[in-house]
């Protein structure tokens, strides 16, 4: 028996020191294997790129995981310690192995296999930061050993600070978050030196599991856990116990941030175009991960204008012009009819026929119909009603030019299944009956009703410039992001129709012509390419006689300004759009005087911003400035050099002189002249209801209209503000008989320059010197006598003589199918809008 048991005492002894051995040389190769831990001292994690507005409010974030790296000396006490609380209470103490913490989640794990649960590993920091940067999630022993080999490694390596300055910055927090300072944003739209304990707690508590403890859909779950962490904080000494019972007496109050991208509807297509210069210049790696810091030129306000203005009066076109049917329809609906009707939502969002950024306009499902209105229902289970004075807008459309008959009944526009779009309606009362007396009494609103919407066919763009810089202000590009990404400011290149007239006459004021300056408007014929050319005027066969120069721009005369495009050259007029830089390639042809080329809505404004600015050229600019991740300067917009801008103290010294690097593209009296002649436009001409009637600010600009109504136009500026709209179908078709630009993108204009310049003072263009102002006739161009009634202040260079204005009445030479002008009264339908 004794030498049994000394036997099995051997054999005992030599198993153990075999299993040490095999242990020790395990751990040998798994420690010959590890990953370089050590380049964790220089981490450089993937940050997201946060695009800023003029006035540093956030505009848009591009990223493929939401990060923002900060450093552990400026987190918050109460911030570290409410994770260190709840993940390692112990951090401070151990060496990167907490074997206490590791018997512990054993004996749970216990409990966890009957119960079917997901195991417990007992990691701490450290071991948490070894596996997330080094090693894959799976359960494996290998791995954990590999793990535990690494955190004693790390530990002996790096400061406590060190490692939980990664773990803070690299942690999955949920809602798209990576790292507590994306997280206090995301969730709470704050920095970390702005959290509360209770914040700082919840976002502890979500390191189990963030859908576990998500802040709407398991809202009570995510308190209790938070509350844990709080009474954690007060057992570890980290915080009082008023502390911890006021933190618990706080609700949530935690949100789910918008997607990456813009943060608001209005700036979706700025943000986009922004997008794509950041790649051309750094390329995509340095604009997903980059973590750069973008200021631009955008101003928030008038962002909101633009893209609000836009679609308020795309939808007065489009619902001018009728009804073209529902979005889509449910051949049957259910009693339950929620859940299929919100799965419907969904596949027409994916098909880009409903889009979350035209809130407040809802879709909504037409549950029944009835001749005073329709009930309709929401995907959230809501229902309201949309009355008949709500949808009697909705004519049968027909064509651009007809309508079908009037809506006095909802079962003619609407029946039970269709899907709409319905926006809430505030109003008292609803709207009166096409063709209602004055004095007929207006209905009251029913409760909870919405007025019936469509989204537009016609779309169209708006920018908006300061003329001295080039920086974009405000930029839209249509009227839904989502439904279209294409950017109708930039993208679209179009014929301007009249807005181009402006820059011919520019040519002629740089030729010898004045304001005054008479010039034949009557039938004209030039030979053209393949045929002859024959320019008419709005109202066909209608001629004015001699006119002004001033009075070809202002009344948009289309045969005088071909009569003078021939005098003055196609050659002359092509070297002037290559100073404008309107366009890259235009026809060598007549019909360019009138618009026939095409440009785009940017650079026709910045063409604009040339007259009103002192004839200086300027690039539109969307970025002012960019920085790295670190804070340097990478990038800025304004490259001019101030050699006396360092000086420490005022001894007296004048104020620093900047240089003007800025092109000289025409002469600044001429620039003048054209500003003067387009507030004439705004006061007397095309625009003088829909533009001038608005505002008694100083404004000028011209419309435009191409042929068959297919392009309407509105350029045009304040002392500081440039802006232009385009309207246009996509695939170019006529938007109406009479849908001149003066209609429908004068309009826009106006709306948005009333509100731009509503806390402005009213600043007169500024007259540079050269310019003498004379006292002429509005008509004839003469200096005005004692009676005239018709007078105003005309431009005239220095060197100009306003008795001898030059004529150009001997056409007939150059034009011998001309005939006779047919003269009419001038003050009659003098709106040539082509």
């Amino acid at each position: 028996m004794f030498k049994f048991v000394g036997f099995a005492f051997a054999a005992g002894a030599l198993g153990l020191i075999g299993v040490a051995g095999f242990s020790a040389w395990y751990l040998n190769q798994l420690n010959k294997d590890l990953p370089d831990y050590e380049q964790l001292a220089e981490y450089a994690p993937p940050v997201t790129t946060r695009v800023y507005a003029g006035d540093g409010s956030l505009v848009a974030e591009f990223a493929r995981e939401r990060r923002l790296f900060v450093p552990i000396e400026a987190m918050p006490d109460h911030v570290k310690y409410a994770f260190v609380s709840a993940e390692d209470q112990s951090f401070y103490e151990h060496s990167g192995i907490d074997f206490r913490g590791l018997v512990r989640a054993q004996l749970s794990n216990i409990g966890n296999i009957l119960r079917g649960r997901r195991l417990e590993g007992g990691s701490t920091i450290t071991q948490q930061v070894a596996k997330n940067f080094l090693l894959t999630s799976e359960q494996k022993v290998e791995r954990k050993l590999r793990e535990m080999l690494i955190a004693r490694k790390m530990e002996r390596t790096f400061t406590k600070d060190h490692i939980l300055e990664l773990y803070l910055n690299e942690i999955y927090l949920g809602n798209r978050s990576y790292g507590v300072a994306a997280a206090a944003l995301n969730y709470f739209d704050k920095s970390l030196d702005e959290l509360t304990i209770a914040e700082a707690s919840y976002l502890a508590a979500i390191t189990k599991g963030p859908s576990n403890y998500h802040p709407i859909d398991n809202e009570a779950r995510a308190v209790e856990r938070r509350n844990y962490v709080i009474g954690r904080l007060e057992a570890d000494g980290r915080i009082t116990p008023e502390e911890a019972a006021e933190a618990e007496a706080q609700p949530l109050g935690a949100q789910i941030a918008p997607p990456l991208g813009a943060r608001d509807w209005t700036m979706e297509y700025f943000a986009e175009e922004v997008r794509k210069r950041i790649v051309d210049l750094y390329g995509v790696e340095a604009l997903y991960d980059g973590g750069l810091a973008v200021r631009t030129s955008v101003d928030p306000h008038l962002q909101k204008q633009a893209g609000e203005a836009l679609r308020r009066w795309l939808v007065t076109y489009d619902e001018r012009h009728g009804w073209r049917g529902p979005i889509a329809a449910m051949d049957e609906v259910p009693g339950e009819w929620v859940e299929p009707f919100d799965a419907l939502v969904d596949d027409l969002k994916n098909a880009r026929k409903i889009s979350d950024d035209m809130a407040p306009w809802r879709p909504a499902l037409v549950l029944s119909v009835n001749a005073e209105g329709a009930d309709i229902g929401f995907p959230d289970g809501e229902t309201a009603t949309i009355p008949l004075g709500l949808m009697a807008w909705a004519r049968d459309y027909i064509s651009a030019n007809d309508l079908g008959d009037e809506v006095k009944s909802a079962g003619k526009v609407l029946k039970r299944g269709d899907v709409v779009y319905a926006e809430k309606y505030e109003a008292a009362s609803l709207p009166k009956p096409e063709g209602a007396a004055e004095d007929a009494p207006a209905k009251p609103t029913p409760e909870n009703s919405y007025a019936l919407r469509q989204t537009p066919a016609v779309n169209g763009g708006l920018i908006a410039i300061d003329p001295h810089t080039g920086r974009v202000l405000a930029m839209v590009g249509g009227f839904s992001f989502q439904m279209s990404e294409f950017n109708r400011a930039v993208q679209a290149e179009r014929q301007p129709g009249s807005t181009f007239k402006p820059f011919v006459y520019s040519v002629a004021l740089d030729s010898g012509y004045t304001p005054s300056s008479i010039v034949l408007d009557a039938p004209f014929v030039a030979p053209s390419v393949d045929s002859w050319y024959k320019p008419g005027n709005y109202i066909a066969g209608r001629y004015y006689g001699p006119s002004t120069l001033r009075l070809g721009v202002e009344q948009s005369r289309n045969a005088m300004t071909a009569r003078l495009a021939q005098d003055l050259g196609i050659g002359r007029i092509m070297e002037y759009i290559e100073r404008f830089q309107l366009s890259d390639s235009l026809p060598r042809e007549l019909a360019i005087s009138l618009g026939a080329g095409e440009t785009t809505l940017m650079k026709i404004t910045a063409g604009y911003s040339v007259f009103v600015n002192g004839g200086k050229g300027v690039e539109p600019v969307l970025i002012d400035r960019i920085q790295d991740r670190t804070g340097k300067t990478i990038y800025k917009r304004d490259t001019r050099e101030c050699l006396s801008c360092n000086a420490r103290v005022w001894s007296g010294q004048s104020e620093p002189q900047l240089p003007d690097a800025r092109r000289q593209v025409m002469d600044p009296r001429t620039a003048y002249q054209i500003t003067s002649i387009l507030e004439g436009v705004v006061r007397r001409g095309t625009a003088a209801r829909t533009v001038g009637g608005k505002t008694d600010k100083p404004i000028a600009g011209k419309t435009g209209t191409t042929n068959d109504y297919k392009d309407a136009w509105f350029v045009g500026f304040a002392p500081d503000l440039a802006a232009g709209v385009y309207v246009g179908f996509d695939m170019p078709q006529t938007l109406g008989q009479g849908e001149a630009g003066g209609t429908v993108a004068a309009p826009i204009f106006a709306d948005f320059m009333v509100e731009a310049l509503k806390d402005k003072a009213g600043v007169p263009f500024r007259v540079p010197s050269g310019v003498r102002l004379v006292r002429v006739n509005a008509r004839t161009g003469k200096p005005a006598g004692a009676g005239d009634r018709n007078v105003i202040l005309e431009a005239f260079k220095a060197e100009d003589d306003p008795n001898a204005s030059r004529t150009l009445d001997d056409d007939y030479a150059l034009d011998p199918l001309s005939a006779a002008p047919q003269a009419e009264d001038p003050e009659e339908d003098l709106n040539g809008l082509y």
